[in-house]
């Protein structure tokens, strides 16, 4: 199995909070009149006062803390949100670390949430500060996920560690070309299949992509995107991955397709790219490059790139620099790093680019989520039967926190076109964009 398991990860908690345990011990100790028995079932006062400590610190959020002994602790009057914590030992390692052990925990089966998880965890990011000066773990954090996690050695075990959990887990949720990145709703009501399809072809027309062009595609996952740009746009597309399932997936569908003379998948890191193309295209690999990796990608971008070249970047982003939530990063996503706008400059400013385009699709991605969402728990039982039940519960809270915060606005989607300065191939409009037809009749 891919994660780690909740009891797994706890027993490494274990060993961080010891400290918090035998501190606590002897504050909960001092509350009870002596030759008082002990209190084991019950809350103390000790305990209490410590979560209504933390929920201070996060800003007092509409949270109420339901203990295993029916006792509440309220960070508002107006608590609309009930979170159930069913042990003590759940109770310190919350304290410790809430970004962190809330999400083991709630694996473990220790932390309830009744009712709609997206919803409660969006009321929760509504109620946080919307912008904090990053801490210093959260510092130290975005130094050590911008550089060392990302660098070649790293980033082919981050990879395997997503999307080689296996294709038969994907095919279960995802739409039928398993395109894992975020559609696009011209109708909110359309399916997911429609939405993903629409996807594809809304980046082809930002590229402005024209028959005998080459191009080259950065993280092409199961090669959805390379297909449709060979079979409805005529080009040739070279699109690299470092994911074994998902390249050869890809290419027996290319076989099957008839395409293979116009798209090559090759299994290599980006930074592997070699040659020169008309348009440059990725499509969710950049929240896995890291910061500290942005101007090594615009150098090779500028290398690649042909005179009067072209290109899109689609990446999950944020509307200011943050840190990713250490749950994320230590069992979903490693080594991911969602950047800022003013990050992403990084690619484009030194090397000679100029911006011609940037649309934020957050909205898009919350219902993409959504179809997700619905479509994860009702093969939820046939997941449990492929891992456990803790991999059902940590996907569940992955997809559900995902949801929450495209909803509340703590997560972005942003698509950057781009040409070289000087470059005056460029529309006057954006009407094309919009215009029905195509050979699949979309947008």
């Amino acid at each position: 199995m891919v994660m780690p398991t909740g009891s797994q990860s706890l027993r490494q908690a274990d060993d961080a909070v010891a400290g918090v345990h035998r501190g606590a011990a002897g504050s909960f100790a001092g509350v009870r009149g002596a030759g008082q028995r002990p209190l084991v079932n019950k809350s103390c006062l000790a305990e209490r006062r410590l979560l209504g400590r933390m929920l201070e610190a996060l800003g007092n959020p509409p949270l109420r803390l339901v203990l295993w002994d029916g006792e509440e602790v309220a960070g508002a009057l107006a608590a609309t949100v009930r979170v159930r914590i069913l042990d003590r030992g759940a109770l310190l390692r919350l304290v410790a670390d809430p970004e962190l052990h809330f999400g083991e925990l709630y694996v473990a089966g220790r932390i309830e949430i009744p009712g709609d998880l997206a919803e409660a965890i969006e009321i929760i990011y509504r109620a946080l500060p919307q912008q904090r000066l990053p801490g210093i773990r959260e510092k130290l954090v975005a130094a050590f996920v911008g550089a060392a996690d990302n660098a070649p050695p790293k980033a082919a075990s981050n990879i395997h560690h997503h999307y080689d959990i296996g294709n038969d887990f994907y095919k279960l949720w995802l739409d039928e070309r398993l395109v894992y990145t975020c559609a696009y709703y011209a109708d909110p009501a359309a399916s997911l299949e429609a939405a993903q399809l629409a996807k594809l072809e809304y980046v082809c027309r930002k590229l402005r992509l024209r028959p005998g062009e080459t191009v080259v595609e950065a993280g092409c996952g199961w090669g959805a995107l390379a297909l449709h740009m060979a079979r409805h746009h005529g080009v040739t597309v070279k699109a690299y991955n470092l994911s074994p399932q998902q390249i050869a997936y890809a290419r027996e569908r290319a076989d099957a397709e008839g395409l293979r003379q116009q798209v090559d998948f090759i299994e290599a890191d980006y930074r592997e790219i070699r040659g020169r193309f008309d348009a440059f295209v990725s499509v969710g690999m950049l929240e896995h490059v890291g910061t500290a990796g942005y101007g090594e990608l615009g150098a090779l971008i500028d290398r690649c790139l042909a005179a009067d070249g072209h290109g899109l970047i689609h990446s999950i982003g944020r509307d200011y620099p943050h840190g990713m939530n250490p749950w994320i990063t230590r069992h979903i996503f490693p080594g991911a790093c969602p950047p800022a706008l003013s990050q992403m400059m990084a690619v484009f400013e030194p090397n000679g680019f100029s911006v011609l385009d940037i649309e934020n699709l957050r909205l898009h991605y919350a219902r993409t989520l959504e179809h997700w969402q619905e479509r994860f728990e009702r093969a939820a039982g046939t997941v449990t039967a492929m891992f456990d039940e803790a991999f059902v519960r940590a996907w569940r809270l992955y997809l559900a926190g995902s949801l929450a915060a495209f909803r509340s606005g703590d997560m972005q989607l942003f698509q950057v076109c781009f040409a070289r300065s000087g470059c005056n191939r460029i529309p006057w409009s954006r009407r094309d964009l919009y215009a029905a037809g195509g050979d699949d009749g979309i947008l």
